[in-house]
């Protein structure tokens, strides 16, 4: 970029060279979508009738035409129990065919909806069946030790509004599909016709680590659009057939899994009800997969299988790789081992829809690795100086934040918190520390709130867990900030090792850091961990572990 001052432009003219600013938008010859979800969901049934849409392990197998007329069944089923347009249907359900059926069917009448986290336990549930006004639930009966009856009876009295339950693979759920049959096709087809694809469409709770969660409300245009660029970006076609461990509660898997996937007449391809990287790597082999998605540490712990080599992988090209920084060891085997040349690295958050920035098919190594990505088609991005909101020079860390059709409506209910993150200039500000380098790729640095200041100097932790990544006795790392008295902070290294029998010690990570990082990024603390705490979505809970040990006196 270049600026000229003076009066004139003969030689008494100053040009004076600025660099670049970190902002970035996303151009293409690809018009977005205009169509709802349900009317998406019609072109690919009419172009891949007999192609199959959804294949789940040990259960249904559907064509794209079969597949229309058990969303149909379902939608019929809830218009015959009352559900109106608008009205929130929860769905509190590990990954099954029924839980695809359901938000095809609600999108189809015009409602609502809500995302649950299997992982809830009865008080997060009454939280969010009352925030959100649910009226219809749609639930598993159980999975692990979670029996979510009898936590829908507990709470039940203390939700006014929820006033039907519907179980999977339980008579209720047969009575909601009775429902349907004495609707007319008619009458469904005239609720299609009042739906715009701005109408909302979906709420999801996102897991925050203070307070209760907040309800991202997204309509058919965001996420539509979403999961289709996320497709075009890799590449899909009808003949793509995309294995889906990650959860369907979240954005990972609804938005980039399933809309990726009917948005371009590919297929679905369920391994089980929640991750197993047996199951996982069994789906692919059997199904011949094209695509898989995870997020590393999924990656780790399918690579990771004593019997890995076994699999019979060599149908993958592509995939994604989200959640959490990608190590580059771990991207290496991904590329080499299990075929996935065109693997892609995505950026988001829930409340864009989620993904604005991705790496592309050609990209190299260091691109897959030291970066998320470039800006998605008909998004904007840009860093900025989180105390100002002044955009700042290309290479300077500060707030990533975006803008276009993939910013949410807002927080259900929330005006207040939703002012917070969306400025008046529509800009969601992420709470993501970045830089946006001159090739206009982003490197993700850290969590404003992850950023660890130790006697006055900032530290990334991902620099530092990339770092430690290449140490020969470490599987998996996260780095955190834990209180200290003489510094105020000091970094904790909380590793998974590669053998359980030798692990690495505290001094040898000190010395394996010597020299190669700077001495106040060394940690001074260690933790020997069997695995992390995570979210449902398989990020992470670096909250928990500072939590955990960052008490007053844990050594």
């Amino acid at each position: 970029m270049t600026t000229v001052t003076g009066t004139g432009a003969g030689s008494g003219a100053r040009v004076r060279t600025r660099t670049p600013l970190s902002y970035d938008h996303g151009t293409g010859t690809t018009p977005l979508l205009g169509d709802t979800i349900g009317e998406n969901l019609d072109r690919a049934i009419a172009a891949h009738p007999g192609r199959e849409a959804l294949v789940v392990a040990d259960g249904p197998r559907w064509t794209y035409a079969e597949f229309g007329a058990a969303v149909e069944e379902l939608a019929r089923g809830l218009l015959g129990i009352g559900v109106a347009r608008g009205d929130r249907v929860g769905i509190w359900a590990v990954n099954c065919a029924e839980w695809v059926l359901t938000q095809y069917a609600t999108a189809r009448i015009g409602a609502i909806m809500v995302n649950i986290n299997p992982a809830y336990r009865a008080h997060e549930l009454e939280y969010v069946l009352n925030q959100a006004g649910v009226s219809v639930l749609c639930a598993s009966l159980s999975h692990k030790t979670s029996d979510y009856r009898a936590m829908v009876d507990r709470v039940r009295a203390d939700c006014p509004r929820l006033r039907s339950v519907h179980y999977i693979g339980d008579a209720s759920w047969d009575a909601l599909l009775a429902a349907g049959r004495t609707v007319a096709a008619g009458r469904l087809a005239a609720r299609e016709a009042e739906i715009s694809c701005d109408d909302p469409v979906n709420i999801q709770y996102t897991s925050g680590t203070t307070g209760f969660p907040k309800g991202a409300t997204l309509s058919h245009h965001n996420i539509l659009n979403n999961g289709y660029f996320v497709g075009e970006t890799l590449g899909y076609t009808e003949r793509d057939r995309i294995c889906i461990p990650v959860p369907f509660y979240h954005c990972f898997g609804m938005v980039m899994g399933n809309l990726a996937a009917t948005s371009h007449g590919a297929c679905m391809v369920v391994p089980g009800p929640s991750f197993d990287p047996a199951a996982t790597l069994r789906a692919v082999a059997a199904e011949r997969c094209t695509s898989l998605y995870g997020v590393p540490t999924m990656f780790i712990a399918e690579l990771g299988l004593p019997d890995f080599a076994s699999y019979d992988l060599s149908s993958l090209r592509t995939g994604i790789m989200a959640g959490s920084p990608c190590p580059v060891e771990v991207m290496k085997r991904v590329v080499a081992e299990m075929h996935m040349a065109e693997v892609s690295i995505c950026y988001g958050m829930t409340e864009t829809s989620p993904v604005s920035t991705q790496t592309r098919r050609a990209d190299d190594l260091e691109r897959r690795t030291g970066t998320v990505g470039r800006v998605m088609p008909h998004v904007e991005v840009k860093i900025v100086d989180p105390a100002t909101g002044v955009t700042l020079p290309r290479g300077t860390a500060g707030e990533l934040c975006t803008r276009g059709y993939s910013v949410m409506a807002g927080y259900w209910g929330e005006p207040e918190r939703t002012a917070e993150a969306v400025d008046p200039g529509r800009w969601m500000h992420t709470g993501d520390l970045a830089e946006m380098r001159e090739d206009g790729y982003v490197r993700i640095v850290g969590r404003i709130k992850d950023m660890i200041i130790r006697g006055g100097e900032n530290i990334y932790p991902r620099e530092v867990e990339e770092f430690l990544h290449t140490h020969p006795q470490v599987s998996d790392v996260q780095v955190v900030g834990v209180p200290d008295q003489r510094y105020g902070e000091e970094i904790l290294a909380c590793v998974v090792p590669r053998d359980p029998a030798d692990p690495p010690t505290l001094e040898g990570i000190a010395a394996f850091c010597r020299d190669r990082l700077a001495h106040y990024k060394i940690p001074r603390r260690l933790e020997i961990l069997d695995t992390f705490p995570m979210t449902v979505s398989g990020k992470v809970r670096k909250v928990e572990l500072r939590e955990r040990y960052g008490a007053a006196g844990h050594r």
